[in-house]
């Protein structure tokens, strides 16, 4: 391969992209390991024996705590993002995520790991905000859904880290062990470039210009940095301010947009299932020890992510999104009617059956994995404008830790006085909605820059034709 001053042709692998996903993502595997802790912990906190003793109501709270504490930090991140920028601001979120395994390690009260869920939520809205916009702003069209969905793969991972920690040690251990992947964040993300975005919004041009050529290994990106450049100052036209995202119609239809498929993609069940899997599987049947059964529930979701996030920038957004709602239909309601007949028919004997509760939710797991569990996190750092991005994603996380805190609570009030099946039947409703909206609202995007994107919403689709023309024509006069 013929490399340039050092860098590689324009055909070569973009290494750094990939580098700075793998590096920066240790801040989305500390949230999944902190959202997963209740599955393995909460059986154990609950046990007779337990050195801190906790009723089911505690530990509920301490369940969507990181919820509430998610709306803080998303409310920092909108703040800070376009301030100190997106590179800090992922690294900032290593010290809360340390802070609050120190807390579960040495805690010894419910109020203090209380806290130390809230903080650890903190940590988790500033993640959110802060990873998917940078994987969204400095990955080439062509990898951008595998870079943005890799949030999502390494979410679930840190999910299944954290079980098989917790089903096998004890909670100090397994957090002081956890403590780990914050520290090694700072030490190996501090050397990825900043965001060549935001550095043209602060009118760094010459730091924008290293950082492309660091991220595309080419020497010469005067042309992308000027058509950056364009695009930032276009978009900036207008204030920047939070009201922007309902006063101008492009930012109205993806906050619409956004809030369909966020609101969809909860009111599945996704979060309250990952909460209470443990509970979930002991309900289903002794055939098989709970928590083998949750390392194997999120193994399959760890897995069956990956291959969206490897296929999704060939096949499209819409396409994997619609498979997954009417799949994860399917599995949901077979998941209602067996807690169905197992409550209100007994002499049917069905837990000779156990295994189709457990059967369902792997199959519920595979087909939300293809594209309900990735794609609109995806879609997060591709709808938005660059001047009101930050505050974009400040409403979308606090947006779905109310609706994933709602939807939990359900779960939890509907099992606990109306039996499993219940949440089980709402969730499949909930799904087959999903599908008409995304039929009828939600864009394809694959294969598009930020730009062309923005002019879609905008209405400008033969605009985009226009400037892929004279780039094409560009390119070939240079």
């Amino acid at each position: 391969m013929k490399l340039e001053n050092g860098f590689a042709s324009k055909q070569s692998i973009p290494i750094f992209q990939y580098l700075a996903m793998m590096t920066g993502t240790l801040s989305i595997i500390s949230s999944g390991m902190h959202y997963g802790w209740p599955s393995p912990s909460l059986p154990q906190l609950q046990h007779p024996n337990s050195t801190i003793p906790i009723t089911n109501e505690e530990g509920s709270w301490m369940a969507v705590m990181p919820l509430a504490g998610a709306i803080v930090g998303s409310v920092i991140g909108a703040i800070i993002l376009d301030v100190i920028g997106r590179k800090k601001s992922v690294l900032l979120t290593a010290i809360p995520f340390f802070t609050a395994w120190l807390m579960v390690a040495y805690g010894k009260s419910v109020s203090v790991l209380i806290s130390a869920r809230f903080v650890a939520g903190v940590a988790d809205g500033l993640a959110f905000c802060a990873v998917p916009m940078y994987l969204g702003e400095i990955a080439d069209p062509k990898i951008r859904g595998f870079l943005g969905s890799s949030c999502s793969v390494t979410w679930i991972f840190g999910m299944l880290l954290i079980n098989i920690l917790g089903s096998y040690l004890s909670i100090s251990i397994a957090a002081i062990i956890s403590s780990v992947f914050p520290v090694i964040l700072i030490v190996t993300f501090m050397w990825m470039p900043e965001s060549p975005y935001y550095l043209i919004m602060k009118g760094r041009h010459e730091e924008a210009k290293k950082s492309l050529r660091i991220f595309k290994r080419v020497q010469d990106v005067d042309g992308e940095l000027e058509r950056l450049s364009i695009a930032v100052e276009e978009q900036n036209t207008n204030t920047g301010k939070f009201f922007d995202l309902f006063t101008v119609k492009s930012n109205r239809k993806a906050v619409f947009i956004m809030m369909g498929i966020r609101a969809f993609q909860q009111c599945s069940g996704t979060m309250a299932i990952t909460f209470y899997a443990h509970t979930i599987f002991k309900n289903a049947g002794d055939d098989i020890s709970s928590s083998t059964a949750t390392i194997i529930y999120f193994a399959v979701q760890v897995l069956l992510s990956s291959l969206s996030s490897i296929v999704v920038d060939r096949t499209g957004r819409r396409p994997l999104l619609m498979i997954s709602t009417v799949g994860s239909a399917s599995a949901l309601f077979i998941e209602g009617t067996y807690f169905y007949l197992k409550s209100a028919h007994p002499e049917l004997n069905v837990e000779q059956y156990s295994y189709i509760p457990i059967v369902a939710l792997i199959m519920f797991v595979v087909l939300f994995g293809i594209g309900l569990q990735a794609i609109p996190i995806l879609m997060l750092g591709e709808l938005f404008s660059t001047n009101i991005k930050a505050f974009a994603l400040c409403l979308a996380d606090i947006y779905f830790n109310i609706v994933a805190a709602l939807v939990s609570k359900f779960f939890q009030a509907m099992k606990d006085n109306y039996g499993m099946h219940v949440p089980f039947f709402a969730f499949t409703c909930c799904c087959g909605l999903g599908l008409l909206f995304i039929i009828f609202c939600v864009p394809e995007t694959k294969g598009k820059t930020l730009e062309q994107i923005q002019d879609e919403l905008r209405g400008k689709p033969k605009q985009i034709e226009t400037q892929q023309m004279e780039t094409f024509k560009k390119i070939g006069t240079d």
